[in-house]
């Protein structure tokens, strides 16, 4: 039995906003004055969430599956780019430390209130990179913060719009991450956490709105195309680095707070051999 079945799940939003209340007024701590304070995540069996969230897209593959998954996720709130700042501080909380966010490339805990242009501070990565597809920071895409993460602004502007692959020189400053001039290898513990953002990604963004239709395929030359690749090599990844408690909560953290839409291969990793 995969793990990601285990009886410990998330709660419909209802449930979830009456228990914010009670955290709220419960809390006698002082706030993180960085971000306001993460309301903990209870947990739902997996079980429910196909009985509602997902209940259309059951026992569904191939191509019906992807459609009936956009048509799940495509429901949510967007946030603006600015307001990203402050859903990271959250999503990305450093769990050995409530003032820090982790970064996604280098794996440092930051301080939460350290984010911005300079060298040495974090920004806003985006894992599909925002010219592959020429949708800039625009609402949608561009602050879609399943995926984007807080990243070191050297290891951001190493990292720049190249494609993803194995292979590479050693990027200095960020141990286990490799690159060349057209791809990006990330470490080891976060590689399948980028293949199920790219993978997300190419399921909400199918060109029936304002913006370009995102795909993966097998190419590392992509440029400017909404595609982005090298799709067999995401889905090793995937396999190879399942989703961890972090990724889980991150992705509940969006679902019940802010976007109110889920990445559905984190609770579904099985989706992606499935529709790939």
């Amino acid at each position: 039995m995969s793990r990601r079945h285990l009886p410990y799940r998330r709660p419909l939003l209802a449930t979830f906003a009456a228990f914010a209340v009670l955290a709220g007024t419960a809390a006698a701590a002082p706030a993180v004055p960085a971000a306001p304070p993460i309301t903990p995540v209870a947990a739902t069996p997996l079980a429910t969430l196909d009985d509602t969230y997902y209940q259309d897209a059951l026992g569904k593959t191939g191509t019906q599956l992807k459609s009936a998954l956009h048509s799940i996720i495509s429901v949510q709130t967007k946030i603006s780019y600015s307001q990203a700042w402050d859903a990271l501080k959250n999503t990305d909380q450093d769990p050995a430390n409530s003032s820090n966010v982790v970064l996604l490339y280098t794996g440092r805990s930051e301080p939460k209130s350290d984010n911005g242009g300079a060298v040495g501070q974090w920004n806003r990565e985006h894992v599909w990179a925002k010219s592959h597809g020429d949708f800039g920071t625009s609402t949608g895409p561009g602050t879609d913060i399943h995926h984007l993460r807080p990243e070191d602004v050297t290891v951001n502007s190493i990292r720049g719009n190249k494609d993803f692959d194995n292979g590479g020189t050693p990027v200095s400053g960020a141990a286990g991450n490799y690159t060349d001039s057209d791809s990006f290898e990330p470490r080891d513990a976060v590689k399948g956490d980028v293949a199920r953002m790219i993978l997300y990604m190419a399921v909400r963004y199918e060109g029936d709105d304002a913006f370009a239709d995102l795909e993966p395929n097998d190419r590392v030359d992509n440029g400017s195309a909404p595609n982005i690749g090298r799709l067999s090599v995401l889905k090793q990844w995937s396999q190879e680095d399942p989703p961890d408690s972090f990724e889980e909560r991150r992705n509940d953290v969006i679902f019940d707070r802010y976007q109110h839409n889920r990445n559905p291969f984190i609770d579904h990793p099985e989706w992606v051999e499935a529709i790939w």
